[in-house]
């Protein structure tokens, strides 16, 4: 399918690694022009030669994202390198076991910069732009909003954050023609998936354990499985689509678990 992505600037945050990188790929691979926001640069560049190794193009810039005012220089750069954005992807973020028993106020604010403030952040900088292009925002979310997970008050509220927000944005940019979705991800794998799993006793068995509830196929989402529906609802083939908080998660959330034992 023809997204209609050819030559669009699109704003990846955390798009070195991980679900952020999946989604940098396809929308090259779809004639988009990816900008990663990272705070790494060397992770950052990275990603994009593997981009123009492919025959893409993609782009980057510095930024450390729970800094206010990194967050608007970021915004800056896109618009200084190409005088226009048409899409925004809020996807950089960290599940960093903020919870209550032993979390403090210091540490549960510090976990909402590197997972909510630079979301609002992002989209405000990125918004008079965006109104221009008539442009579409993406943010990635997380099913610790709806099912908890223990110990990750901080996260869960978060992206309990990012979905109101979502919802929030989709009415008040009505006006102007901007669409809103999220995407909710479950289990999926990536690299610092793995590097939990692998902090685990027995990481194969606890892997197998995780996968034996994921009720589709019994496998982990894949970053690319989460790329593609971004690229679809950053483009107008899901022109109709708005305040959604879409599920790629092989049914883990909404399926009865015992499926996946079926």
């Amino acid at each position: 399918m023809n997204l209609q992505l050819q030559d669009k600037v699109i704003i990846v945050s955390g798009g070195a690694k991980g679900i952020g990188e999946g989604i940098v790929k396809t929308l090259a691979k779809e004639g988009a022009i990816p900008f990663i926001i990272g705070r790494n640069e060397k992770d950052n560049q990275h990603t994009v030669a593997d981009v123009e190794a492919a025959g893409g193009k993609a782009f980057q810039t510095v930024a450390e994202l729970t800094e206010p005012a990194e967050c608007a220089k970021a915004v800056k750069a896109v618009l200084d390198k190409f005088g226009r954005i048409d899409g925004l992807v809020n996807n950089a973020g960290v599940n960093d076991g903020v919870g209550l028993e032993k979390g403090n106020y210091e540490a549960f604010m510090a976990s909402l910069h590197k997972n909510l403030v630079h979301y609002y952040l992002l989209a405000h900088h990125a918004l008079p732009a965006l109104i221009k292009s008539k442009g579409a925002i993406v943010n990635i979310s997380s099913k610790t909003a709806e099912t908890g997970q223990g110990n990750t008050s901080a996260y869960a509220a978060a992206n309990g954050g990012r979905n109101a927000l979502t919802r929030e944005w989709a009415v008040e940019l009505l006006k102007y023609g901007i669409r809103v979705n999220a995407i909710v991800v479950a289990e999926c794998w990536t690299p610092l998936y793995e590097k939990w799993v692998e902090t685990l006793p027995d990481p194969q068995a606890a892997l197998k354990t995780i996968v034996a509830k994921i009720p589709f196929e019994n496998r982990m989402t894949t970053a690319e499985e989460i790329a593609d529906m971004t690229a679809f609802l950053l483009s107008q083939k899901s022109g109709h689509t708005t305040g959604q908080l879409i599920h790629v998660d092989g049914g883990y959330v909404h399926l009865d678990r015992a499926l996946a034992n079926a």
